[in-house]
This record gives structure tokens, C-alpha cells and sequence, in this order.
């Protein structure tokens, strides 16, 4: 055989494929004899060619050839004489009359109709015996379900059920068979009626009474049927239901009922009207005014029993665990939340009576539930009594807490009461707020001329010289004050300018201040102590430098004298406390106590570990109420607390609580087990006092700097209308201060008073001086109007007054105050003042980068500007 050759590799083409393709491609025209004759030659020379090679191999292996022409024959002669022999085979196994297999086959037909003719009749023989006793069965249930023997009847369903389930195969389908099964469920459904009804007359359960027939008579039954015959024979499903409902019936009626309301049950024996004996448990209504709380603990034993006796025996062997260990659950579950959590007392001398009642549940625990009900209960009730402290501690803290929070809601549904409380001052506090010796003198040396600089002060020298001559218009008015030092009212800087003819000024609008209670219980002022500033025009020209340096209302101010002297005793300050803080360290004190009573005692004994201690959980309730208030307070409060006075009543609350958890602490005996919590309490209030007291003070440095802001840098006000709006702006600044003031000085004391608007009056200033000393260019007209806005902002002086006897103390709360005083005079000022001043060191507040920008921004480039800045960024002089 010849292997195909692969298409990637050239072919050799045949002579006849040769001859062939001369074929295809001849014409009709050279189609001719010759053109066949070619052909012919050259398939005689191939063929030829051909014999040639297989004669040349024959040749060339002979032998070979002779062995396999020899093999080629013989194996052809045995092919031949096997098919023979096949088709002989054939003959004899397939021919229709004598071969082997029409035989063989007519022979086991013949053997399946006799086999399947016997099967038959073994069929038809077994469905006959079986449907023989299916109907036995069914005829001899029929009898006793007459006779109303229904536990033999019970049995007898249950094993004509079995026959009719394994019927033979051919009896399935059969509707003698469906006959039998419809004729069985009827008759099943009968029984287990009549085993209900047996049931039911049996155990009967109502809300008076519980009746246990030991017999019951069936109808057409000559002799009664035993309870436990009645409960062996009912069904699986119906016992469980009927049994669910019983337990139901007994639980609600018999156990829950006796702790809702005063119940007495009984045990009885009586016959029915037809003579049965029948066990009766009968529940009667108590009187009401009998208070004896052991009494529902009696009436479970007393229907325990009942049911020991008399129902638990007749159960059958697959409830007769089961139903006994459901009661159990419900049972402690109704002792628990009908007896022992509702009757928990919430005073200490009612403990003993329950811990009574508490070891009563115990025993009946012990005897019944676990002895008669579930051997494997998990004792929840002995669990609960052994913690029975823990629960009660429990409870009071949480009255105590629920009374706290009461509290603290029902404060912010009216208005709150308010008392003074005192605050402990250190001796640094005590002279920093004010009551610090008398004057010692001129603290910067700058009265050696006899001239004093008051600037800042309450009082204004009237023997200070004039050097501007600009007040020699005020002298008749000054005179005229004098007579009537009664009445002396602080004017606004604005009048002089005839700018505010046709609205108040803003001094009016908070006339108020002086008006308000004194919480301090200090004299009143006869007059406004702000000293009245009146400017008048000045001369377009700036003063020469060769005038004299003014002094008027530009040295610093001497320390603050005072006429009080410090009493002998602990140093105070009242400040206002609302009655909520009072009504919240009582609770606090009342949890202490009732802690130590509980501890020292005796109820409870006394455990091995000290975390376990009684009373330990109602003393740390009292931090618990400091830490509810902190958390509650501000949530409840919260649109009351956006009023400034209200924020520093609650930051006065949290400071006077510190300082009474400390007391308490320090003071109060046995508290040494919750003395961390109350110290942590104690620490966390003064933080919390500390952070409200200066978020009140933020929130006014806010709104402040959202006033200044509108004034856009205090630039261009030579024009009119950006003037009256850079006043309108200073006089809000001035508004909102004194508001703030008088929200906070009935509320704080005097040195928090003090410090906070003296820390929002210092912003203030700082936002001005920042504003200004960034104006690049200060041109006369603009200086003299950026220092009658400053010069309105003196009014604020008369907050840091207390006695118009005495100094004003603002240098000491405004860091900034001398500042930015100087500041309006420099903005006045003529180079030689400025030298003057500078000199003189009254300008040491300003760093040495800002009088140069100041320098620069007043005057003119001169040679004199550029001498004096060379003297300024010298550096300060030494003194």
C-alpha cells in the first residue's frame, strides 16, 4: 500500500495523469491521430517500463517470492473449506423444521405460560388471605369500638393500619383496599374522638377549679377507663396538644394568678352526680387585706402537690419527663418576675422580710422544681437570691439615677433658682482681683516734672496743662460739671462732630449697667467712672515738633489702690450657683449614706472580695449622678446654654460640684471605696467648669472679631460714609462687651468676671492695633479719625472700675489697654512726641517693627523721619 504523500511536498505525477492533462488542454483542431497515437506510445512505454520493474524485483529476491505465493495459496484453500463448514452450522441450528433453536424456543414458551399460570394463582391466592384478614381485623375493631373497649381499639387501628400499608403489589390499586383504608380513618377518627371526650371529662381545667377524674365512663363501655389507659391511648398529637393547654390553663390560672392577686387554693375528694370519684383543686379569692406575701409561694406547693398526686402518674412513658420539666421553666420565670424582681424593696428596713420570702422560693426551688419538676434545672432562682444584694443596689442606683435625670429635665422647664455660693481665693488671686495695697507710687518714673500721666485712669487731672490749646471752649463746661457732680454722664466721642444728632449713642443704649443688681454687695457710683472724652476739631496741620510733648491720657496707668483690707479668714468671692447643682450634690450625699448604712448593716454578709462589698454599687451611684448630669445637662439645656449668662452658670455649676466632691471626699467617712471615682468626678467637673467657662469667653471673641471684620482693616475712613461705618462698628464692639459684662458679672466672681471681659476686651484691641499697624499709609485726616475710633473705646475703662474713689485696674486684665491707648495718641502725635515718648520708655509695649511701620505710615519721608526711625530700631532704651 502506498502512503499519502503530505501537501507540503511535491507530487509526482503518473503517465496517466499526464496523459490526461494533455487531454484537457488539446483543442479540437490538434485533436488527431497522431496527437493519439503519442498517447497510446506513451502508455505502452509506461506499462512496459512498469512489467520491467516487477519482473527486475521478482528477480532480484526469488525465494522470497515463491514463500509468500505458497502462503497466498494455502491460506486461500482453508478460507475456502471454512465457510463450508459455516454454512453447513447454519443449516443444522436454523432450519425451520430441525434446527436447534426454532426448538429450543418453542420449548420455553410453552415453560412461561406454565410459570406464569402458577404465579397467578400464588397472587391472587396471597391477596385473597391478606384482604381475608384485613377484614378480619377491620370487623373485630368495629366490634370494640361498639363495646367501647378503646385501648384495645387503639391497638387494634394501629395493626389493621400496618396490614393495609403493606398490602401486596397487586392489591395497591385496589378499591376493595381504598374501601378498607376510608372505612380505617373513620374509624380511627371515632376513637380518637371518643378518647378526647374521655379526655376532657377527665382533667377539666377553669379558672376556679382543677378536677382529675382517676376513672371516666366512655359511651356503650361497661366499665370505666383508667386516666393513664385514656392518656397511653390517644394520639401523639393530640396528648402534646392537650397537655400544652394544660400546662397553659395551670401556669395562667393556678401560678401567675396567685402573685397578681390574693388567691387560696384547696385539695378536695367528691363523686360526681353518676358516683365517679373526682380530685378537686379549687382557687378562692383571699382578702384583699391580707398582706402576707409567703402566701403565693404556699398556693405553688399546694398545686404542685395536686399534681404530683394525682395527674403526673398517669402520664404515659413519652411525657412522663417531658411535661413535668416544661412546668418548670414557667414556674421560676413567675417567681421571679411576679415575686421576687416586682417585690425587691427600695429601703433598707423592708430587706429583711423579703430576704424571708427570698429563702422561701429557695426551699420550694430545692423541694419541687428541682426535686419534683426537672432534676437538671439550672437553680435560676437560688442564682437570683445568692446575688440578691447586687439586684437591690442595682435598683436604687437606678431610681437614684432616674431621680437625677427628673431633675435636670424638670429644671429646664422653668426658669431656674439661683443662690450665691463663695469661692475660695489664694492670697496671688486675692491681689491680682483688686485688694492689693495702696498706691506706692509712680511705678515708671515719669513724674519727675510733676506732670502725671493717667492714662487709663477713672479720674482726669484737671490742673494738667493745655499744651494743644485746644480745651479753652471746655472750661465753662467743666465748671458747670463741677457744680453738679451728681449727674455727670459720659458722652459720646461722635457729639463733638455733630455726627449722631439723630440716634442715640451708643453709651445710651446700655445705660442699663449701672442699673443692674450688684452681686458682690458693693456700693453703687454716684456717676459713670469712664472718664467723658470730648474731642474737638483740630487744626489741619500736624502739631510742630518743637511743640511740648503732651501728657494728657497717655502715661501708664498706676496699680490699682484700694481702701479694703483683707479680713481675717478664708478669702472669698461669691458667685452664682444654680439650686439644680445643690439638688444634685444632695442626691450624691444620700447615695453616700445609704451606701455606708447598707455596708454597715449587717443584712448582707460580708463578702471574702472588697468589689462585692454591700453597698459599694449605691455609693458609686453618687459619681454616676455627676457624670448623668454632665452628659445630660447640655443636651437638655442646649438652646438655653447660647445665652452667655447661662454658659457661666453652668461652668459656675460644674465648679461649685468640684469643689463640693472634694469637701465630700475630705470630709465625709467611709467613701474611702469610691474615693478615685469622686476625685476622677471631681477633676473631670473643674475640667469641664474650666472648658464652658472659656468656651463663653470664645464665643464672645468670636462674635467680636465678626463685628471687626466688618470694618475691612480700618482703611480709607477720610471718607465720611466708611467712617460711619468704622464707628457704627466700634460702637457695636462696645455693645456687645458691655452686654456680655452685664450677663456675666450677677453670674461670676469677681476675678473670673474680671479675666473674661477683660480676655474679650483684649481681642478686641488686639484686632484694632493688628488692623491699623497693617495700614501702609496714614495720611493726617485719616489719623485723626482712626484716633477719635480708638478714643471710643475708652467707655470699656468703666468696666474695670469698682468705687469712683478709685483708679481703674484695666492694665491689669487688658495686657493690651496701654497699647492701644498710646496708640490713639500717637495717631495724633507730632514726631518730637513720638521721640518724646519713645525715650521716656512709655512705648515699651510696641515692638520695634511696628513704631516703625507706624513711623513710616504717619509721616513723610524726611531726614527727621529717617533720624528717628534709626532711633527707634536701636532698640528700647534701658532704664
Amino acid at each position: 500500500m502506498h502512503f499519502p504523500l503530505p501537501d507540503h511536498l511535491p507530487r509526482q505525477l503518473d503517465v496517466s495523469s499526464n496523459v490526461l492533462s494533455k487531454f484537457d488542454s488539446v483543442t479540437l483542431q490538434s485533436l488527431n491521430s497522431s496527437f493519439a497515437s503519442s498517447c497510446r506510445a506513451e502508455l505502452d512505454e509506461s506499462i512496459r517500463l512498469t512489467k520491467t520493474k516487477i519482473h527486475d524485483r521478482i528477480c532480484a529476491d526469488s525465494s522470497s517470492f515463491q514463500r509468500q505465493l505458497s502462503s497466498s495459496k494455502s491460506l486461500k484453500e482453508r478460507l475456502d473449506t471454512l465457510s463450508g463448514h459455516v454454512q453447513a452450522l447454519s443449516v443444522t441450528l436454523s432450519d425451520s423444521k430441525s434446527g436447534l433453536v426454532p426448538v429450543l424456543l418453542e420449548a420455553l414458551e410453552a415453560h412461561q405460560l406454565l410459570a406464569q399460570e402458577s404465579l397467578d394463582a400464588d397472587v391472587l391466592s396471597d391477596s385473597l388471605s391478606h384482604i381475608s384478614e384485613c377484614r378480619a381485623q377491620l370487623y373485630a375493631l368495629q366490634k370494640l369500638i361498639d363495646a367501647g373497649d378503646l385501648p384495645p381499639a387503639v391497638v387494634a387501628c394501629h395493626a389493621l393500619s400496618s396490614l393495609l400499608v403493606f398490602v401486596p403489589g397487586p392489591l395497591k390499586d385496589a378499591s376493595v383496599v381504598s374501601e378498607m383504608q376510608a372505612r380505617l380513618r373513620v374509624l380511627s377518627n371515632r376513637v380518637e374522638e371518643l378518647l378526647s371526650d374521655a379526655y376532657t371529662k377527665s382533667v377539666v381545667v377553669n379558672a376556679s377549679e382543677v378536677i382529675i377524674k382517676p376513672f371516666v365512663l366512655v359511651p356503650r363501655s361497661l366499665k370505666p377507663l383508667p386516666l393513664s389507659s385514656v392518656l397511653s391511648s390517644i394520639s401523639s398529637a393530640s396528648l402534646a396538644s392537650h397537655l400544652s393547654t394544660l400546662r397553659r390553663d395551670i401556669i395562667m390560672h393556678y401560678i401567675e394568678c396567685s402573685f397578681d392577686q390574693p388567691t387560696s387554693l384547696t385539695v378536695s375528694t367528691m363523686k360526681d352526680k353518676s358516683g365517679a370519684l373526682m380530685h378537686v383543686l379549687s382557687r378562692f379569692p383571699s382578702s384583699p387585706n391580707i398582706t402576707d406575701t409567703g402566701s403565693p409561694l404556699t398556693n405553688v406547693s399546694t398545686a404542685l402537690d395536686f399534681l404530683h398526686k394525682q395527674l403526673f402518674p398517669a402520664l404515659p412513658s413519652t411525657h412522663k419527663h417531658s411535661f413535668p420539666r416544661s412546668l418548670s421553666k414557667p414556674i421560676s420565670t413567675a417567681i421571679l418576675a411576679r415575686l421576687l424582681i416586682p417585690g425587691l424593696p427600695s429601703q433598707l428596713e423592708a430587706l429583711p422580710a423579703f430576704l424571708q420570702i427570698a429563702n422561701k422560693a429557695v426551699d420550694l426551688e430545692n423541694k419541687y422544681i428541682v426535686g419534683m419538676l426537672d432534676a437538671s434545672s439550672e437553680s435560676e432562682i437560688k442564682a437570683w437570691v445568692n446575688n440578691v444584694c447586687t439586684h437591690y443596689e442595682r435598683q436604687r442606683r437606678s431610681h437614684i439615677l432616674d431621680y437625677a435625670r427628673k431633675l435636670i429635665i424638670q429644671s429646664i422647664s422653668s426658669s431656674e433658682a439661683t443662690f450665691h455660693a463663695q469661692l475660695p481665693l489664694s492670697q496671688e488671686t486675692f491681689d491680682k482681683a483688686g485688694l492689693a495695697p495702696a498706691d506706692e507710687g509712680d511705678a515708671w518714673g515719669l513724674d519727675d516734672d510733676g506732670q502725671s500721666f493717667n492714662t487709663g485712669s477713672s479720674r482726669s487731672a484737671p490742673e494738667e496743662e493745655n499744651v494743644w490749646g485746644f480745651d479753652d471752649d471746655l472750661e465753662e463746661e467743666k465748671e458747670t460739671q463741677q457744680a453738679e457732680p451728681a449727674e455727670v454722664v459720659e458722652e459720646d466721642p461722635g457729639d463733638a462732630w455733630g455726627w449722631n444728632d439723630e440716634e442715640p449713642a451708643p453709651e445710651e443704649l446700655v445705660q442699663a449697667e449701672d442699673s443692674w443688681d450688684d452681686p458682690w454687695g458693693e456700693e453703687p457710683a454716684l456717676s459713670e467712672v469712664t472718664p467723658a472724652v470730648r474731642t474737638v476739631p483740630v487744626s489741619s496741620q500736624r502739631p510742630s515738633a518743637n511743640s511740648a510733648p503732651t501728657t494728657q491720657r497717655i502715661s501708664r496707668p498706676m496699680d490699682r489702690t484700694s481702701h479694703h483690707h483683707p479680713k481675717s479668714g478664708p478669702i472669698t468671692e461669691p458667685y452664682l450657683v444654680s439650686t439644680l447643682a445643690k439638688s444634685i450634690i444632695r442626691t450624691v450625699e444620700d447615695a453616700l449614706h445609704e451606701g455606708q448604712g447598707l455596708s454597715s448593716s449587717g443584712i448582707f454578709p460580708t463578702p471574702s472580695t472588697p468589689k462585692t462589698t454591700p453597698g459599694i454599687l449605691v455609693m458609686q451611684s453618687g459619681a454616676l449622678v455627676l457624670d448623668l448630669y454632665r452628659a445630660v445637662y447640655p443636651i437638655v439645656a442646649a438652646a438655653r446654654l447660647v445665652r452667655p449668662g447661662d454658659v457661666m452658670k453652668f461652668s459656675n455649676n460644674c465648679c461649685w460640684l468640684a469643689e463640693e466632691v472634694g469637701r465630700l471626699v475630705t470630709h465625709e467617712r467611709g467613701v474611702l471605696v469610691v474615693k478615685d471615682k469622686l476625685e476622677e468626678c471631681k477633676s473631670v467637673l473643674q475640667v469641664l467648669a474650666d472648658s464652658w467657662y472659656q468656651d463663653g469667653i470664645d464665643r464672645q471673641r468670636t462674635a467680636l472679631c465678626d463685628i471687626l471684620a466688618s470694618a475691612k482693616g480700618f482703611t480709607d475712613t477720610s471718607d465720611q460714609d466708611r467712617y460711619d461705618d468704622c464707628e457704627m462698628t466700634i460702637s457695636r464692639v462696645v455693645r456687645e462687651v458691655r452686654s456680655a459684662a452685664n450677663a456675666w458679672k450677677p453670674v461670676l466672681p469677681k476675678s473670673k468676671y474680671y479675666t473674661a471681659v477683660g480676655a474679650i476686651v483684649e481681642v478686641s484691641l488686639q484686632r484694632i492695633l493688628e488692623n491699623i499697624l497693617a495700614i501702609p499709609d496714614i495720611p493726617e485726616v485719616e489719623s485723626h479719625k482712626l484716633s477719635e475710633l480708638c478714643r471710643i473705646l475708652a467707655a470699656l475703662e468703666g468696666l474695670f472700675v469698682e468705687d469712683s474713689s478709685e483708679s481703674s485696674f484695666v492694665a491689669s486684665y487688658v495686657p493690651s489697654w496701654l497699647k492701644f491707648s498710646y496708640l490713639s495718641e500717637l495717631l495724633e502725635a507730632s514726631m518730637a512726641d513720638l521721640t518724646y515718648l519713645f525715650e521716656e520708655g512709655a512705648l515699651v509695649d510696641f515692638e520695634v517693627d511696628e513704631l516703625v511701620k507706624l513711623v513710616r505710615a504717619l509721616f513723610a519721608d524726611t531726614p527727621l523721619r529717617t533720624k528717628t526711625l534709626d532711633k527707634i530700631m536701636g532698640g528700647h532704651p534701658v532704664r
